[in-house]
């Protein structure tokens, strides 16, 4: 499916879940008819992300809906703010409200926090990136949130790249045969994804060098100062292989991975356990 699609069966989804065979509050207490208008109102200093998304729930909803926008993805919110108001049946806009709400608000949390880890890294070649760790069925969405807030994205899943990481390697019986394995199959099905593999110590980083065709290794668990001497053994063997660091690292040690020069950092925590920005839709 492309991303269009998946955020399309997403709504839908997700209006299927919250309405059912009504929303029969709404429905016995504000005549067909009704139009007005709310406002999406700030409470929480932030990134604002999701009202691109905002406006397709609207008009997948109630095409008739109209939304005039005053901030945009991206824009740097406080309290107090208003992102956008929309217009038209009081019935559509109640309707849709909450499903606007639960998807800005995670999404504006994303990217929050993924601005916070970026400005960190201000002055270092470093790149955040985010991982498979999402929310089922929101990943586009949350990885869209994690660019709004100035992070890259790793893969979108299992498809788009190949990632040998530590389980992947020990079935495989070692690194070797886990990278021989990967440019086996891309030769045989005549596809052209990238390969990474996951080391753990400096040992298997040098036989990953020694074999070669991979285009990043992922330092699992390494300290700064491991990471540091892995950084050195790269640009003496192969300047052109990337480096990722991954594993239990935090917006407190952040900067002192992006120091050691690596080119990318993954950071789970920008999706997984991320707090929501505070916002309401508010009648006017």
């Amino acid at each position: 499916m492309t991303e269009k699609e998946l955020i399309h069966n997403l709504i839908r989804l997700a209006f299927a879940e919250d309405i059912g065979d009504g929303d029969h509050t709404t429905l016995c207490s504000i005549p067909e008819t009704e139009e007005g208008q709310s406002r999406l109102l700030i409470k929480e200093e932030g990134v604002l992300a999701g009202v691109d998304i905002a406006i397709e729930v609207f008009h997948t909803f109630d095409p008739a809906l109209q939304v005039e926008i005053f901030l945009h993805d991206g824009s740097h919110v406080k309290p107090g703010d208003v992102a956008f108001v929309v217009s038209g049946k009081i019935r559509s806009i109640l309707q849709t409200e909450r499903l606007v709400l639960n998807i800005m608000q995670r999404m504006s949390g994303i990217a929050t926090i993924t601005n916070s880890y970026m400005k960190l890294l201000e002055g270092t070649a470093a790149k955040v990136l985010d991982t498979r760790k999402t929310t089922p069925g929101m990943r586009i969405l949350e990885k869209q949130a994690v660019r709004i807030g100035g992070g890259e994205n790793h893969r979108i899943g299992l498809f788009d790249m190949i990632l040998l990481k530590d389980n992947h390697v020990d079935f495989a019986g070692g690194i070797e045969k886990a990278i021989r394995g990967a440019q086996n199959y891309l030769k045989e099905k005549n596809k052209k994804l990238k390969i990474e593999v996951e080391v753990r110590t400096l040992d298997e980083l040098e036989e990953a060098l020694r074999v070669g065709g991979v285009d990043r290794i992922m330092l699992d668990n390494f300290t700064p100062a491991q990471t540091f001497d892995a950084v050195k053994i790269v640009k003496a063997v192969n300047e052109h292989v990337e480096l990722e660091s991954s594993g239990g690292i935090t917006i407190d040690t952040i900067r002192e991975y992006a120091e050691t020069g690596v080119d990318y950092i993954s950071v789970g925590a920008l999706t997984h356990s991320v707090k929501s920005l505070d916002m309401s839709l508010k009648a006017i």
